[in-house]
């Protein structure tokens, strides 16, 4: 039972692990428009500028999605032992599909917001 939660963790940590590192090449405006990474939405793809700032914001929730999941997968790891793997797994899966889907909406919020 222990062996699955520590795999657990190891899988949730490496997975907020890489949402971070793949946020930094967004955040530091090194990936232009490309048909595989980013915030790829018409809008995006057709303008450059748009781009770059829309993918900066995006990133950024990327970026904290893996922070929260994170700190979540250590947190109750060892605040709360009692926890049934099964609800360890759903409020660590929880915590990150809620802060990616608010930083979706909020991306396509301040995507709406930017000029052409």
């Amino acid at each position: 039972m222990e062996t699955a939660r520590v795999l657990l963790l190891v899988i949730f940590l490496a997975s907020g692990s890489v949402m971070i590192a793949m946020s930094i090449p967004l955040l530091r405006g090194w990936v232009g428009p490309n048909p595989i990474y980013g915030f790829r939405v018409r809008r995006t793809l057709a303008n450059r500028e748009v781009w770059f700032a829309a993918n900066r914001y995006a990133a950024r929730w990327m970026a904290a999605a893996g922070v929260a999941l994170m700190g979540t997968a250590v947190g109750l790891y060892a605040a709360a032992r009692q926890l049934s793997i099964a609800t360890y797994a759903i409020v660590c899966g929880m915590v990150v599909v809620g802060v990616v889907g608010l930083g979706v909406m909020r991306s396509f919020a301040y995507l709406r917001r930017l000029e052409d």
